[in-house]
């Protein structure tokens, strides 16, 4: 028996496209002369769909695509995911499924037991979980569907869930198991996945095929690595990560032998990857073309226009450089080297002549005033208001340089350096985005040294810099880590040797900063726990008011 995995990049709602994709990988698989080709979780459809799953026309457009690849299947079975409608009235309206289709007709259907309701996940708000679950035969083999989540409860010690559905299939003798997935990247959970399927292989001693899909889904970025993994637990064969890939495998050869052909895993690299294919999918899945951002000279718009110019080409990014009476000249100047080593486009729109008609304006209001954080704010919002102009007028869309940092502690302007279609590095810490610029410098100078060595700053007043406002990178992230990725609270980390003032100042400032993180662009989720859909904190909460 040949079994083909097919690593492909879905769009949400874009039926006639997945289909397409998926009848070219199911040619591919009959030129390869295979058995059986699997497909990822909820392909005909995307994942996830959310609301969208509500629409009853979404559905039945979902399952057209179900009996359109019934016809492809003569001469091969095919799994598939979409969703289903539940015929019991006491349930939810819908089933997350598995098909399995052959010769025209449907052989099979699994129903997805293991509901994820956490992080991004809200599964249980749209399906009903399944209860039982069986194998089935082809081809005199009998085969096990698990859908994703599945396999999360091996040995029953996952708290969330009270059954596994393999505890019960396994009694059936299953020769091998195929798994549908759609599970997203975080670098902290690429390899937690891996030793998961291993230790699905390990209990219950077959050959497991896990079929995810790669691609990204606005905030959320699929890296793919589906994985052949043999009875003893041996990695037979991951595949590549953030491309698209179909292989054919012989069952007969996934023998136990104890050799991993693991790929190394390296943390700069995989969050790069995620970061340029998330751009370059935000753009292709929702037609967009160019992009435009703000070059300060300093490190984080130098690597968001990194990452834009690999994503979309250099031809299609634009920086304006805008430049007020408190920017140095080494900052202008490193934004210019930036935008020729990059071949990027920048234009130049000095900003004094705005702020001083603003300030003139004002007068009458603020003359008796000292000069703060309002004249500072009012510089952001004038450089907001231009890039926008640039976007309206020629179409480009405006990409958020934010780092998780700032985004964290409220360090950035509403309606200035906040806006923006999607922000590229507000789920990377600062001391990440050093180390992932440090990475796309590895084989030739891309951002100006100077961007990289001096000292962070907004350039708002006079001799300005972050640290005036905040505690060095270096203390800040590791708290906010602890804070946000891991939960611990304020006497949890003054337990673990953090500065008690320090940490009530810290979470105070992440906490009133919420109201703001509401209305900022959509994060592309690199991490475990993202600003966005994965982390919900009321506005007005008083926990360390």
């Amino acid at each position: 028996m040949r079994i083909v995995l097919a690593q492909l990049n879905y769009h949400i709602g874009n039926f006639s496209g997945n289909l397409e994709a998926m009848k070219n990988a199911i040619a591919k698989a009959k030129s390869l002369k295979g058995d059986i080709i699997c497909f990822s979780e909820l392909s005909t459809c995307g994942y996830p769909a959310v609301d969208f799953l509500e629409f009853r026309d979404f559905i039945h457009r979902s399952m057209n695509v179900v009996n359109e690849l019934a016809k492809e299947s003569y001469g091969i079975g095919i799994a598939v995911g979409s969703p289903t409608v539940n015929s019991d009235p006491a349930g939810k309206d819908l089933f997350n499924s598995a098909f399995f289709l052959s010769e025209g007709k449907v052989i099979h259907i699994a129903n997805k037991g293991l509901l994820p309701n956490y992080d991004i996940f809200d599964e249980y708000r749209y399906f009903e979980p399944a209860k039982e679950f069986h194998t089935f035969e082809f081809l005199g083999k009998r085969i096990a569907i698990t859908i994703c989540e599945d396999l999360w409860n091996v040995d029953n010690i996952n708290p969330l869930y009270d059954l596994c559905p393999m505890d019960q299939m396994i009694q059936e003798k299953p020769d091998l198991m195929l798994n549908l997935s759609a599970s997203p990247f975080s670098f902290e959970h690429t390899q937690d996945r891996l030793n998961t399927i291993r230790n699905n292989a390990l209990r219950y001693k077959i050959p497991i095929f896990y079929c995810n899909c790669y691609g990204a889904q606005t905030d959320i970025v699929f890296d793919g690595g589906s994985l052949v993994v043999a009875a003893d637990g041996s990695i037979y064969d991951e595949m590549p990560y953030f491309e698209e890939c179909i292989r054919s495998y012989t069952l007969s050869k996934i023998l136990p032998n104890g050799i991993n052909t693991e790929q190394k895993k390296e943390k700069e690299n995989l969050i790069y990857r995620a970061l340029v294919l998330g751009i370059k999918d935000y753009f292709h899945k929702m037609k967009f073309k160019s992009a435009i951002l703000g070059l300060s000279g300093g490190i984080d718009s130098a690597l968001t226009a990194v990452l834009a110019a690999d994503a979309l080409g250099p031809e299609n990014v634009v920086g304006l450089i805008m430049p007020s009476q408190y920017s140095s000249e080494g900052s202008v100047e490193d934004a210019k080297a930036l935008a020729k080593n990059l071949g990027i486009r920048y234009e130049m729109l000095e900003i004094k002549e705005v702020f001083n008609s603003y300030e003139k304006l004002l007068n009458p209001w603020f003359q008796n005033l000292p000069s703060n954080v309002t004249e500072e704010n009012i510089q952001a919002r004038i450089r907001g208001m231009l890039l926008m102009a640039f976007s309206n007028k020629f179409n480009h869309i405006l990409l958020n340089t934010t780092n998780k940092s700032e985004m964290a502690v409220g360090y950035g302007t509403m309606y200035g350096d906040l806006c923006g279609g999607l922000a590229v590095l507000a789920d990377v810490y600062k001391t990440e985005v050093y180390k992932l610029a440090a990475y796309v410098n590895r084989e030739k100078i891309r951002i100006p040294a100077n961007s990289i060595e001096k000292p962070p700053s907004a350039e708002l007043r006079p001799g300005q810099k972050d640290s005036d406002s905040l505690p060095e990178y270096s203390i800040l992230d590791p708290i906010l880590y602890q804070y946000i990725e891991k939960r611990k609270g304020p006497n949890e980390l003054i337990e673990q040797g953090y500065n008690e003032e320090l940490v009530l100042r810290i979470l105070k400032m992440v906490n009133k900063a919420e109201f703001k993180r509401y209305q900022s662009p959509p994060v592309i989720r690199v991490s475990y726990k993202a600003f966005g859909s994965g982390r919900r904190l009321p506005i007005e909460g008083n926990y360390l008011y």
